[in-house]
């Protein structure tokens, strides 16, 4: 594989350090010995995941779930629950092999190639770009609701501008600040989400969480879906392991434990929401409606307050992954090497930062985040698909000499990760006309980006760009 250079003992331990990569002689793109800080420990890294996954989605999607399947939502949540296992034991099988930034991008580059990597790293960028777009649009409407100013042109500006430009202040300023905020805003999104799922369940009417009968495939396509939105984006969280101390151990406890989150919060949070609130499909703001029934005008308070800092945090979360990815392409030359610089002082990758930003407020301020956000469903699931096929393809002997053995292994042999590429596919199936060109339109434009690029560094190094 003419991607992969061969490095001997200056390539990168498993703590990130010089030295020997242990049994693999060769080491992959985005392991050169990365000047990336590594300052994120086990429980950091858990709390960055649960943060991404668990945004404000949770606090407003029970409502079109209950519409859509009524009473099958909280089994739909188990269903995308066991998916996200299955799916999550690919994840942490090959990030075990490695220690760089990227993730998803640098497992499928070595497995299959550049141009496939460029398309999975792509479509992972923009999915974080435009559900922070997304994210910090619901902010104001959330903050509109108790300060009615916001909504209004200059109040909506305001507020986006101001957050998205701390949200980069705090990225460039170093990835341990970033991680200490992110700590502090998972505890702030759970206590809320935990108090309503623990109290509430003295108040659920078991009657009401008794399917009224079948519903079809199109119905529960779409409800999964929809909650794939509240139950994905673990996915990202081995894009920053080149800031992680131990990844190899780190990245796959984390995945366990932000899948193992997920599925009890957003489970709980839907049988309360359906067993409390008789009006739940109809509810504009259905985790608060539903607490004020059983807690009062102070429970109602307790998940806005949630639903605001819940929102503040997936943003934090979703620069700090968006950005490393941006780096990670930059790193191995498949972006200008602008996105790969470090900032002097705070080793953090400042121009990246700076451009996800920036393209984070023009599709909020503009609106047109919309329509990516129709395509991250496609995306996510590319992701997905991409992992579950190179954790097969990494197993093959001849990758023994690029990447490191795995720490951790999948058991059942082939079984796991068929199944995982199976279900993926079942919810891709699913996919609207809308988001399956939105999807299509997405990776068109990532593959013109991957040839001006091939285009450059061939006339960078004076031969044929390289090949897919």
């Amino acid at each position: 594989m003419k991607d992969v250079a061969v490095l001997g003992s200056g390539a990168p331990s498993e703590s990130g350090e010089p030295g020997s990569p242990g049994a693999a002689g060769d080491v992959p793109p985005g392991e050169r010995g990365s000047t990336l800080k590594r300052e994120i420990g086990r429980w950091d890294l858990t709390a960055m995941g649960i943060n991404i996954v668990i945004g404000g989605g949770v606090f407003l999607v029970p409502a079109q779930a209950a519409h859509n399947v009524g009473a099958w939502a909280p089994l739909v949540c188990l269903f995308l629950g066991f998916t996200g296992l299955i799916v999550g034991l690919c994840f942490a099988e090959v990030g075990s092999r490695f220690v760089g930034t990227g993730g998803p991008y640098l497992y499928t580059r070595v497995a299959f190639g550049r141009f496939a990597a460029f398309e999975v790293g792509w479509m992972a960028w923009f999915t974080r770009s435009a559900a922070q777009a997304s994210v910090v649009n619901g902010l104001v409407l959330a903050l509109g609701f108790y300060w009615p100013a916001v909504r209004g042109p200059l109040g909506r500006t305001l507020v986006i501008v101001g957050l998205t430009s701390f949200l980069a202040w705090i990225n460039i300023r170093g990835i341990k600040l970033s991680a200490w905020m992110i700590n502090f805003m998972t505890i702030g999104k759970l206590v809320p989400l935990a108090t309503f799922g623990v109290v509430g369940l003295f108040f659920v009417d078991t009657a009401r969480l008794v399917p009224s009968g079948p519903v079809g495939w199109s119905e529960f396509s779409s409800t999964a879906l929809l909650l794939l939105f509240i139950s994905s984006g673990y996915e990202v969280i081995a894009v920053p392991a080149g800031e992680v101390k131990n990844p190899r151990a780190v990245v796959p406890f984390a995945i366990f434990a932000t899948v193992a989150v997920m599925t009890v919060i957003n489970t709980l949070v839907h049988v309360v929401a359906e067993g409390t609130l008789p009006s739940l499909a109809s509810s504009q703001t259905p985790l608060a409606d539903a607490a004020s029934v059983f807690m009062g005008t102070s429970g109602g308070l307790l998940i806005g307050i949630g639903s605001v800092i819940s929102m503040i945090g997936a943003n934090a979360g979703q620069i700090l992954t968006g950005s490393r990815l941006l780096y990670a392409l930059g790193e191995n030359g498949d972006l200008p090497a602008f996105f790969a610089q470090v900032h002097p002082r705070f080793r953090t990758p400042s121009n990246a930062v700076v451009f996800s930003s920036t393209v984070t407020l023009v599709l909020a301020l503009s609106g047109s985040f919309v329509a990516l956000a129709a395509a991250t469903a496609v995306a996510r699931l590319i992701t997905h698909l991409g992992v579950a096929a190179a954790t097969l393809r990494l197993r093959q002997p001849k990758f023994d000499t690029i990447v490191r053995p795995a720490s951790f292994v999948t058991p059942f042999g082939p079984v796991i990760p068929v199944f995982a590429i199976v279900l993926s596919l079942a919810i891709l199936a699913g996919v609207s006309q809308q988001q399956v060109v939105a999807g299509v339109l997405a990776l068109i434009g990532g593959a013109v980006l991957f040839l001006v690029a091939a285009g450059q560094r061939g006339r960078l190094a004076g031969a044929p760009p390289d090949s897919m």
